[in-house]
Order: C-alpha cells, then structure tokens, then sequence
C-alpha cells in the first residue's frame, strides 16, 4: 500500500486536490532553481584577473582598449567596471557615486527568484499542513456519519490521506530552502565583489589622472633641483 501510494498516480489519487498545489509549487521552484544557477554560472568571474588586466590598461591610458576589454568579460562585476570607464574624465568623489549607482541597479539581478525560492519553501509546508488537517476532517466526518470504521484497513486508509499532503510538502520545502540558503550566500558573495571593483576601479583611473596632472609639476621641480646643483657646481 505505501508503495503504491508513492506513485505518481497513487499520491494524487489519494492525497486530493492540494497535491496538484504542492506540484505546481515545486514546479515553480525548480524554474527558479535553475534559472538562479545559470546566472550565478555566467557571473562567474575572477575578479582579481579582471582588474589586474583593467589596471594595465589604465595605466597607459588605453582608456579605449579597457572598455574593451570590461565589455568583453561576462557578468555584473564587468558591468559596473564599465560603467565607471565610461566616465573616467569625471572626478572621484563623483566616480564614486557612479559605481555605486550601477552596483545598486545590478543587486535586483542579482537577488532575482531567490525569494520565489524562499516563498515555495515557506508554502509547500503549510499547503502539506492544510491538505493534513482536511484529510483528517473527513476521516473523523466518516466516522461521525458511519458510527465507527468497519476495519482497521479503512483507519488507515485515512491516515494515510490526511499525512501524505504533508510528507509532499516538507519533500518539497526542504530541498527548495537549502537552494535558497546557497542562493543567497552566492548573491552577498557577489555584491561584495562588485563593491570591490567599483572602489578598485575609481581608485585606479583617479590615480592614473592624477599622475598625468602633477607629471609636469614632478618635472619642474626636477629641472629646479638639477639647476640649483649646476649653480653649485659653477659657484666652487
């Protein structure tokens, strides 16, 4: 009897209408699921990689080859990257603001289905504990019309009814929040590697600006102290 009850057609013949529920719900839990691990698997990225190759080119200038290059490298952390090279002229208190503008449009992609995750988690349970409570209503409902059960086998019968709702559900809700509890970790693990580069990068072309404006400066300041030791040298 239990193994036929944990057939397809034996849970939504005997567990009632709420199974149709609970699969609905893991259906769309498992969507959310892989859509979530197909993301996570294009954001992936190294992203100490990504900045060393950015900072070279920043250094020399080649403004035009690293918007190339971020560009080219896939997810958010390359986005806010970008964003902050597309702006390299303005000045570092307002590529900051510009880093932390584009990390907070990249955090709703980042968060996208996992409380879809955590709503079917939440649910199923309960649906489980519903399609429970009325299975059991109807046992006891039997019993107050019929007197009493014929045989043990009717019992549990209804037992069987009124738990298998609740079984599904928890089979259901476990799994979907253990996705959501690694979910979440993977999307804070990545806000923070977004926050990194976006203050590694304003770092990185405020200080390569910063070089070229005081280069000539550097350079008077030379030629002052060379003349000053030839004035020396023709004084002796």
């Amino acid at each position: 009897m239990i193994l036929a009850l944990m057939e397809p057609s034996g849970l939504i013949e005997q567990g009632g209408p709420l199974v149709w529920g609970l699969l609905g719900l893991a259906f769309i839990g498992s969507v959310c699921v892989v859509e979530r691990m197909f993301f996570f698997h294009q954001a992936r990225i190294n992203v100490s990689d990504l900045l060393v190759g950015l900072a070279h080119h920043v250094r020399r200038k080649a403004f035009a080859e690293a918007l190339h290059e971020a560009a080219r490298a896939p997810g958010p952390v390359a986005r806010v990257a970008h964003a902050a090279l597309l702006r390299y002229y303005l000045g570092r208190a307002d590529l900051r603001d510009i880093v932390q503008e584009a990390g907070q449009l990249e955090v709703p992609r980042i968060e996208k289905n996992i409380r879809a995750i955590l709503g079917v988690a939440l649910l199923a349970p309960l649906v489980g504990m519903l399609g429970t409570m009325l299975g059991m209503l109807e046992t006891f409902q039997k019993v107050s019309e019929q007197g009493g059960f014929n045989s043990p086998t009717e019992l549990t019968t209804g037992v069987f009814m009124a738990l298998i709702t609740s079984v599904l559900g928890l089979t259901v809700a476990v799994p979907m929040y253990l996705f959501y509890l690694y979910f979440l970790g993977r999307a804070k693990r990545l806000v923070h590697r977004i926050e990194r580069a976006g203050i590694e990068m304003v770092h990185l072309i405020a200080d390569a600006r910063e070089e070229v404006e005081f280069a000539p400066f550097r350079g008077e300041v030379m030629a002052e102290h060379s003349s000053g030791k030839a004035t020396q040298k023709h004084a002796k």
